[in-house]
């Protein structure tokens, strides 16, 4: 087994321990900077390890992607953390529960991208929630314990029905493999899928479906994502998004892509279609009703985890990589809105959409990156989100016409409420506020740095990305089945 693999998830874990002992919050900020670049450096050496199983571990085109966007995602998170947790006035006690949940998180996290058991996949998956389910309720005001309790029991809901569409798929297989221990592998089911009972791989792909789209903010079972991002710490919510997510999403390719190599099994695509779908009107509908500005950007998440569905559902080549490409892009500038939001709310005292205003003229950097990013995300050019969006278009008018209508009537909506809402907070007179960063482990950089880097990388994903980048997107592709 290549080291870099268990490093992943391990250093993550260590720096927990080390983290959670430090008694002063501006060296526990420094060390999860320096923890959280360690991961970054490890996932890129990954591009020298061979792709394959090592023990119950892989890796493959799929999961490689995603584990250096989570390792970049988790580095500039812990920078722009650094710079804001002070705002959030944690005790001692409180810090250094935060900042080990944070890197047990990204270890989780970590392991259920490289999990070649749907098992150990289940628990990492659980793992990573129960460690921001931790940070949610830190602040311990009531608004935040119940945003945490409802965190948890709809995803506890979720995992419930992962966990039994996991066993399903285990009784499928079972008759066919020898080894008992290889009923849960990745690689050994995708063996036996072929001949296994359609009727168990339909029913268990179905729990799948559920458990894990739960876990990434499809409907129904969404509610808790915009109460999560509202009262957790402000980093949590560059991490939901642009990780969590990404990871249930991951689970439910897994299964699709198992699914797929079972000609008389229920075809996937209409049902995560229809999830999808579902996601994208309500959300984009609902973001005409929000007056905070962390809810109003969970149901943004919500919209896009709908439309990265709708992508992986049409499938083939064109509607995976519209997919992974949309995953990508997402997670990228709507980590930099929260960046550039956290500043904002910060600075205004406030986290209503009324009392932020006028940031491009009292705050230059964070309101004008703000605005990039709020445009990006709403889908226009030249951003990644619109090359994904043009790539999902194009497979909607090839193989299902009539989703257009609909898909477009979900783009417009949400992209005039961006629209609508980006103007109030970016132009306007300015309101009330101090400095950004008074009192923090870094200076102000810490916010704007890693909120005009995501831009950029998210920028090259949408008109210069590089060649190894698009072949491996196209490879992670295929992996991701039909």
């Amino acid at each position: 087994m290549s080291p870099s693999l268990p490093a992943l998830v391990l250093l993550p874990w260590l720096g927990a321990v080390l983290l959670a002992l430090l008694p002063r919050a501006r060296w526990a900020a420094l060390a999860n900077i320096g923890v959280s670049t360690l991961g970054f450096l490890l996932a890129i050496a990954l591009f020298e390890v061979p792709l394959g199983v090592s023990g119950w571990l892989h890796l493959d085109a799929l999961n490689l992607g995603l584990l250096l966007l989570a390792g970049f995602v988790g580095l500039t998170t812990s920078i722009f953390s650094a710079a804001t947790l002070h705002g959030e006035n944690f005790t001692s006690r409180a810090s250094r529960l935060y900042h080990a949940a944070f890197q047990v998180f990204l270890g989780a996290n970590n392991l259920a991208l490289l999990a070649d058991n749907l098992g150990l996949m289940w628990v990492a998956i659980e793992l990573a929630t129960i460690a921001t389910v931790l940070m949610v309720a830190l602040h311990r005001t009531p608004a935040a314990v119940e945003a945490a309790w409802k965190f948890f029991i709809l995803c506890g809901v979720g995992i419930g029905l992962a966990l039994f569409g996991t066993i399903v798929i285990a009784l499928a297989a079972r008759p066919l493999l020898a080894e008992p221990d290889a009923v849960l592998s990745l690689t050994a089911l995708a063996g036996v899928m072929a001949k296994a009972d359609p009727g168990l791989l339909t029913l268990g792909f179905l729990f799948l479906l559920l458990g894990y789209g739960t876990k990434a903010g499809l409907v129904p079972l969404h509610g808790w994502l915009p109460d999560a991002h509202a009262e957790g710490p402000i980093a949590i919510s560059a991490v939901l998004s642009g990780l969590l997510l990404n990871s249930a999403l991951h689970a439910v390719l897994r299964a699709k892509a198992l699914l797929g190599l079972n000609p008389a099994a229920i075809a996937p695509g209409p049902l995560m279609i229809a999830l999808g779908l579902a996601s994208l009107l309500l959300a984009a509908f609902s973001l005409w009703r929000r007056r905070d500005a962390r809810r109003f950007f969970a149901w943004s998440s919500i919209e896009h985890m709908g439309l990265t569905a709708i992508a992986f559902g049409l499938g083939g080549p064109i509607g995976n990589a519209a997919g992974l490409l949309h995953m990508a892009g997402h997670s990228l500038i709507k980590s930099a809105i929260f960046f550039g939001l956290g500043g904002a709310i910060i600075s205004r005292g406030s986290q209503k959409l009324s009392d932020i205003t006028g940031l491009t003229v009292s705050h230059p950097a964070l309101g004008w990156g703000l605005l990039l990013a709020v445009l990006g995300i709403a889908g226009l050019p030249p951003f990644a989100i619109f090359a994904s969006e043009f790539g999902l278009a194009l497979q909607a008018a090839r193989e299902v016409p009539w989703l257009l209508a609909p898909l477009a009537l979900g783009l417009l909506v949400a992209m005039a409420a961006m629209v609508t809402t980006v103007q109030a907070l970016c132009f306007g007179p300015p309101g009330r506020g101090g400095a950004v960063t008074e009192g923090a482990a870094i200076g102000p950089w810490g916010i704007t740095a890693p909120l005009w880097l995501h831009l950029f990388v998210a920028l090259l994903a949408g008109v210069a990305m590089p060649s190894a980048a698009t072949a491996l997107f196209g490879a992670a592709a295929l992996v991701a089945g039909p």
